[in-house]
């Protein structure tokens, strides 16, 4: 399985659209967005994309309310601050905030841990776990729009610039 892993898009539609359609061709199966979309209107591309989507809040994510609706609306899960995966056997956890990546990855309860906030690619292992921050989508604060394509099968994560 293909997951697409994304974060901090702060609202830049055009980016996101790229995601969408890098995350299709790759054959991704499933999304995960590790917070700060901003708008509701921002998510448009990945419901055109057609696969489920899990997220979490961001700290900048202030319509929460209408967010929760749309992904409600698309059969999507979004989570407050952490959301809990098992995709194709693999469990996940996802944080927008870089705190508890030592504790989760520490815990050895999750294979992969996602998180975003600081806008900079991290993709490393720590013990048995493969940390991923995959930069940030909106490309605003470093100018680089990334995201992450990670094969379940192989536990190879790709980065992918926009």
């Amino acid at each position: 399985m293909k997951i697409g892993i994304l974060s901090d898009s702060h609202d830049n539609v055009p980016a996101v659209k790229l995601a969408a359609e890098r995350f299709g061709a790759a054959g991704v199966e499933h999304v995960i967005h590790a917070g700060d979309f901003i708008a509701p209107f921002s998510l448009a591309p990945l419901v055109e994309l057609g696969v489920p989507v899990t997220g979490v809040f961001g700290n900048n994510d202030g319509e929460r309310l209408v967010l929760k609706a749309r992904f409600e609306a698309a059969g999507w899960t979004l989570e407050p601050k952490f959301a809990l995966l098992n995709l194709d056997g693999v469990s996940i956890a996802v944080h927008h905030e870089p705190e508890p990546v030592a504790a989760l990855a520490a815990s050895g309860l999750y294979q992969v841990v996602v998180y975003g906030h600081t806008h900079a690619v991290d993709i490393r292992t720590e013990g048995e776990t493969l940390i991923i921050n995959p930069g940030e989508t909106g490309g605003w604060l470093t100018g680089q729009r990334t995201v992450v394509v990670l094969d379940t099968a192989t536990m190879r994560p790709q980065l992918i610039t926009l």
